[in-house]
């Protein structure tokens, strides 16, 4: 019988933590496809709004920031990822007092692609964090903690940045 509940919590631990990796490796998948993207967007908007050079080396800053640090801690990248956010937001904003910029199918098309790409990494964070915490809930419980702790189990962390560290789109008019 103690054989069987060791094997049975062994395995039940071991496919979550799988499952928190794969979840990880989803969201690295989707913030890829970001930062593929974002150079096209700085691309296509730097013709329309040479007077907002500031605005893009933002962005570009905080793409190169995001890309450099992708080997780094879950927290790091999502304070990074975060200031991206923040950054191709402010883009957008700006963007609104270019009516030609807003006219132009390959920026409507990169608009409509990271707004895409956005909501997919939202999904996918939500997702590896409701697996993190099923993880973490199953290897903090009584008795497979006892399980976990012989077999080395760490918790995972969860793939948020701190409200304190959140970059603010600001809208410049």
């Amino acid at each position: 019988m103690l054989a069987f509940f060791l094997l049975r919590t062994f395995n039940r631990l071991v496919g979550l933590r799988n499952g928190t990796r794969t979840a990880w490796s989803d969201i690295d998948v989707q913030l890829t496809r970001r930062h593929d993207l974002v150079p096209n967007l700085v691309e296509s908007v730097k013709g329309y709004m040479q007077h907002e050079r500031e605005t893009l080396e933002a962005v570009t800053q905080a793409r190169v920031q995001a890309m450099t640090i992708s080997g780094a801690g879950i927290a790091t990248r999502a304070v990074a990822e975060m200031a991206l956010t923040g950054a191709v937001g402010n883009l957008f904003a700006v963007a609104e007092k270019y009516p030609t910029l807003k006219a132009s199918q390959n920026f409507m098309l990169l608009q409509e692609q990271l707004t895409s790409t956005e909501n997919r990494i939202a999904f996918a964070r939500q997702h590896y964090n409701e697996l993190v915490r099923q993880f973490n809930t199953s290897i903090a419980e009584f008795p497979s903690n006892l399980v976990a702790g012989m077999f080395g189990f760490s918790p995972a962390q969860m793939f948020a940045a701190e409200l304190g560290e959140r970059a603010n789109v600001q809208v410049k008019v």
